[in-house]
């Protein structure tokens, strides 16, 4: 992927490819952002930007050997870590992100601004949690331990670093603090104050910016149309819901709660979750007085404002907390019913 394909955030890409001009490469890098706003993208652009022969006006040719191998993700001096788990997709008994290297190449080249439910779609374990566990820093460290095949530089994109446990960054902590020569770490995390501060202080910073209306439009048409689907009956869920707290009316509230575990799936009920917590954070962004940073949708803007200041200040940290702790409580067969009326239950109690 060159920069000028990527949608949104001409500022970062410009200060990304101005790096690799100066050669004041950082050999770790961690880009956060909201979901779906194209740190991913900017990722796969540096590192084919960075291994390019023939870069010109601030982006890379496109035509090289090494750009072809980046726009097929194939590139043998480029590697991905991602979140998994056991599933139906491969026999391996303790799984790496190699064993679903091929959905995670399909899906990266059709939505390079994929979710993490994506992901979970594609790789065939949305009944489950992703982690990112030991056995991947025992393969990293042995790819990099291999000289390039490409004599440029050897990259590691990690999709979610909040995924990492203590165990595999105290593996992977020091070849990320003195990686081997022409070697970088791009971290992409949709949640920075989750990543273990081990890692987080190894890294330099970059805030990838929401994207603006016309932008995550033309985001959106490139998903399927049961994306946008789902988003009209999520937005008007979760507005059912906000309404019925801040008018202080339990019962419509619950009655919110139970249309949640009646979504169809396990799947479906976490995505809702996600979405949920993504909504808040809009709210949370607006009391804070940066409403550019909400990234919210025209016709939607009066509904947040509206929201946003009729919440307690504590409602936003509290209620995020508690739909993480549904998510990974959802695969533990609890009751959906009692599960999701108990976190609307908590949710009014702290609105």
């Amino acid at each position: 992927m060159k920069f000028s394909e990527v949608i949104g955030n001409g500022t970062v890409a410009s200060a990304l490819s101005s790096m690799a001009d100066s050669g004041r490469v950082a050999h770790a890098m961690l880009l956060y952002e909201n979901e779906g706003c194209g740190a991913l993208a900017l990722a796969l652009a540096y590192v084919q930007y960075l291994n390019c022969s023939n870069p010109s006006g601030g982006d890379s040719c496109g035509e090289c050997p090494s750009c072809r191998q980046m726009s097929k993700l194939i590139h043998p001096d480029v590697h991905f870590v991602f979140p998994v788990n056991k599933g139906p997709k491969t026999s391996d008994d303790k799984p790496t992100s190699e064993s679903y290297l091929k959905y995670w190449r399909e899906l990266a080249l059709a939505d390079p601004y994929f979710t993490e439910a994506d992901l979970q779609r594609a790789i065939g374990i949305e009944s489950k949690n992703g982690l990112i566990a030991v056995a991947e820093a025992k393969s990293i460290i042995s790819k990099l331990s291999l000289s390039s095949v490409s004599d440029g530089y050897k990259a590691v994109i990690f999709y979610l670093p909040e995924k990492m446990n203590q165990e595999t960054a105290n593996r992977l902590l020091k070849m990320v603090e003195e990686p081997p020569e022409k070697t970088i770490f791009l971290f992409i995390t949709h949640a920075p104050e989750k990543v273990l501060q081990t890692i987080f202080s190894r890294c330099q910073s970059i805030r990838v910016m929401p994207l603006t209306k016309e932008e995550a439009d033309r985001v959106a048409a490139m998903k399927p149309e049961s994306d946008s689907e789902d988003y009209n009956i999520f937005m008007d869920l979760f507005s059912d819901l906000m309404r019925s707290l801040v008018s202080r009316d339990l019962m419509g509230a619950l009655e919110c709660g139970e249309t949640m575990a009646a979504l169809e799936s396990r799947e479906k009920q976490k995505a809702f979750c996600t979405f949920a917590g993504d909504c808040i954070r809009k709210i949370f962004m607006i009391q804070q007085n940066m409403p550019q940073l909400a990234d919210v949708r025209a016709e939607e803007q009066e509904f947040y404002a509206d929201m946003a200041g009729r919440c307690g200040k504590s409602f936003c940290s509290r209620s995020i907390a508690n739909i993480e702790k549904v998510v990974g409580m959802i695969d533990r067969n609890v009751s959906s019913k009692i599960l999701f009326c108990d976190l609307v239950n908590r949710m009014f109690l702290s609105i």
